[in-house]
């Protein structure tokens, strides 16, 4: 009992978690800022803005509905934590495994943009409503796109557990390959989860101030920046644990390593995406992945059904 709630509180659950995003925030924007030619923050500046933000006064709205305005912000951390402990991380078990973990994992990540809408909903902003208009239906675009990349693996595995799909990729390492159109699919829809350019479209700054987030300040603000970068290394690890299940076997101390490793890259990867391309539209992003990335995920599916067919028995 006693460990388990360590497990949950401290590593590899909330307090870990916590210094991971922020150090996930500097990488991406030191990278970010360096392949523009310019400096970037120093290390501890994530660290420092959390701090600073959560000791500024947090403002409700008069309009707004009071109780769903602060329960957002903390439902948001709490799913993405949460999800967190059914990922295969540096072995081939997570903390907490079921058969079927897989589809709570993509469901519980849905839920930080259901908070953001809620959020800026029922902060009865006009800006806050456009963006959290904007946040829910660019859920609907990249939502099932990435359901289906994540998914495809776990067909060829046979299996809706990520443990033991992290077994059967650690016995079968060559088979990864026919997933890499997947996991080109899941990061353009991860890039969309976590509404950066292009498609930091509810969160446009010169168009609607600041999307959902427009009327929210002190640590309600802080806890929103917190599950955005926590989310950002829950889907790295889930991409990580799906796509690139190397090194499970390995000790603990070398396999908890590689996990970085393996993390670090794909923000890395997301970093470049964001770098070298400009916003698009609402319409714009709901077209490109409805008529670009769907065909793509289903095309996942139709390599994994015929490996599957003909080398898997």
């Amino acid at each position: 009992m006693g460990m388990s709630i360590f497990n949950i509180l401290v590593f590899p659950g909330v307090v870990f978690l916590c210094v991971a995003g922020l150090f996930a925030e500097y990488v991406d924007r030191k990278l970010h800022a360096r392949l523009q030619n310019r400096m970037g923050p120093p290390w501890f500046q994530p660290f420092a803005d959390f701090i600073k933000l959560s000791a500024k006064e947090a403002i409700v709205p008069e309009n707004a509905n009071a109780l769903m305005f602060k329960l957002m912000p903390v439902l948001a951390p709490a799913a993405v934590v949460t999800a967190f402990l059914y990922i295969p991380l540096w072995g081939t078990n997570a903390l907490y495994a079921f058969n079927g973990d897989i589809i709570v994992v993509l469901y519980l990540l849905t839920i930080p943009t259901l908070t953001f809408f809620l959020g800026g909903w029922y902060s009865t902003s006009l800006f806050s409503m456009i963006g959290a208009v904007r946040c829910l239906t660019q859920l609907f675009a990249y939502e099932v796109p990435l359901f289906m990349a994540v998914l495809s693996p776990a067909l060829l595995a046979g299996t809706w557990s990520l443990s033991e799909m992290a077994v059967f990729y650690t016995a079968h390492p060559v088979y990864f390959v026919f997933n890499l159109l997947g996991f080109a699919v899941a990061l353009i829809a991860l890039l969309g989860k976590l509404e950066k350019v292009p498609f930091d479209i509810p969160e446009a700054e010169t168009e609607i101030v600041g999307g959902s987030f427009t009327e929210y300040s002190g640590r309600y603000l802080a806890l929103f920046r917190m599950a955005i970068d926590i989310e950002m290394v829950v889907g790295a690890s889930l991409l990580a644990a799906v796509f690139l299940p190397f090194g499970l076997s390995l000790n603990p101390y070398l396999g908890f390593a590689l996990y970085v490793v393996k993390v670090l890259v794909v923000i890395v990867l997301l970093t470049i995406a964001r770098t070298i391309v400009a916003r698009l539209r609402i319409d714009q992003m709901v077209m490109f992945c409805w008529k670009i990335v769907m065909p793509l995920a289903l095309l996942q599916i139709v390599i994994t059904l015929i490996v599957k067919g003909v080398l898997v028995r």
